[in-house]
């Protein structure tokens, strides 16, 4: 039934158009990755990152794909333009005419884009600056010089080429999402992260062939790595759906309402952002104590070392705090009950107006627990893989969540377009495959 789904994508010629010319600006973004910054030598920057494993360093060089690690074009990634979103998103909280944009419909929409692309731009100029002085410090083991002519005509070279690059990228999830199938922005972080998956397999391969690991061992992992993926998919189509029933109403000769709908609540509301800040903050101590040798911030930084009883406490507190922390920026209670008010609708055996928020609310922290509880169980579980029981690659955590997520989303886009033109879906016939909303 996948195979005759999948065979019915190329049937219809608009959703091949979109899925080629995703892939092609996909395949520009990774040819983008493998062209370096001039002025660099790569094997000390290659030796200095392989020092630098398990920082913040570690961390960004993961979701850009390898990228950092070369220094290449593309080397800040697309995380200037999240960190730009998701301080937009902040600040829309505290300042009313961001606050009215965010409610005025599609221009008010465009407005808060066009801001998000100001502030990745200034981010990228300040990363690319900050990353250029910062090369220019740094040494690999042996005392070999990263940067072979330093100076400002090196920061300032280094600086534009940098911020070039984010805004191309910029400029590709943008037009994916408009012209592609999917989100843009999340498509390229999966291709980041996909793109080092054959080199894991492979030391896989090697490290069986060599005895290092054994075969049962390994079968053991791919068992294990396919009930980890089926539980995430399992939670993130996961919801928790509160009825709503909407009055009838008299418009003229018309009658509207009457009819019973439910409000969707999702499990994990708050996505991946959680991991991301927990991962960037607590990992800072560990890029601080790189370039500082302080005897009490090197030890601050070895009990903060990912795997360690201590590391695991923190992390799941922050991707607590930020599973709730976020959720309450995203999700308004009282606005949702507003609206269901303004619109006749009501939840069976609760008063609407505030009695309705309250009751939203309570629901919404409650899954929010849940929701907590299972990211922080994946994000944590590859530290306990690696430091327990010596498994040789990164597997779980953020990474895993944001391939996951990426691909139930467009797998669902591209179900959409099927249906719409009267194919049957990927997994039964007649049956769409929900989505994570």
């Amino acid at each position: 039934m996948v195979v005759s789904g999948f065979q019915n994508v190329f049937k219809i010629p608009e959703l091949k158009k979109r899925i080629l010319y995703t892939f092609g600006l996909l395949l520009v973004y990774r040819i983008g990755c493998a062209v370096p910054t001039p002025g660099i030598d790569g094997d000390a920057l290659a030796s200095f990152f392989a020092r630098a494993k398990g920082t913040l360093l570690g961390l960004f060089d993961m979701f850009s794909g390898g990228a950092l690690e070369r220094l290449s074009v593309f080397a800040l990634g697309i995380m200037p333009y999240i960190s730009a979103s998701i301080i937009l998103q902040l600040l829309t909280v505290v300042i009313p005419y961001l606050d009215r944009l965010s409610k005025e419909g599609e221009a008010g929409r465009k407005k808060i884009t066009q801001y998000t692309r100001y502030g990745t731009v200034i981010l990228s100029i300040i990363q690319g600056f900050g990353v250029s002085f910062g090369l220019e410090k740094m040494s690999a083991p042996g005392a070999a010089t990263i940067v072979a002519h330093p100076g400002w005509s090196f920061r300032l070279m280094t600086m534009l080429t940098l911020t070039a690059g984010t805004a191309f990228i910029m400029w590709l999830g943008e037009q994916i999402t408009e012209r592609g199938i999917g989100n843009g922005i999340s498509l390229i972080i999966f291709a980041g992260i996909v793109a080092r998956m054959p080199s894991a397999v492979s030391n896989t391969f090697r490290l069986i062939k060599t005895g290092e690991m054994g075969v049962f061992m390994a079968l053991m992992l791919v068992l294990f790595m396919v009930v980890v993926v089926g539980f995430i998919i399992f939670v993130e189509r996961g919801q928790r759906r509160i009825p709503v029933q909407y009055a009838k109403r008299i418009v003229g000769r018309k009658m509207y309402g009457g009819q019973s709908t439910h409000l969707p609540l999702r499990i994990n509301t708050s996505g991946v952002i959680p991991p991301i800040f927990a991962s960037s903050i607590i990992m800072f101590p560990a890029t601080i104590a790189s370039f500082i040798k302080i005897p009490w911030v090197q030890r601050v930084s070895q009990a903060m070392h990912p795997g360690s009883i201590l590391y695991n406490l923190v992390y799941v507190g922050f991707i607590v705090f930020f599973c709730f922390f976020y959720t309450a920026i995203t999700f308004n209670p009282a606005d949702v009950a507003e609206n269901m008010k303004k619109y006749g609708g009501y939840i069976p055996g609760i008063r609407p107006g505030k009695r309705t928020a309250d009751y939203i609310d309570r629901v919404l922290t409650r899954i929010t627990v849940g929701g907590a509880i299972y990211v922080s169980a994946v994000c944590v579980l590859p530290t306990i893989l690696v430091s327990r029981f010596n498994v040789p690659f990164y597997f779980g955590g953020t990474a895993l969540l944001i391939v996951v997520g990426v691909a139930i989303d467009t797998v669902s886009q591209m179900e959409t377009h099927m249906l719409a033109r009267h194919y049957d879906g990927f997994l039964k016939r007649g049956g769409p495959l929900k989505g994570r909303y």
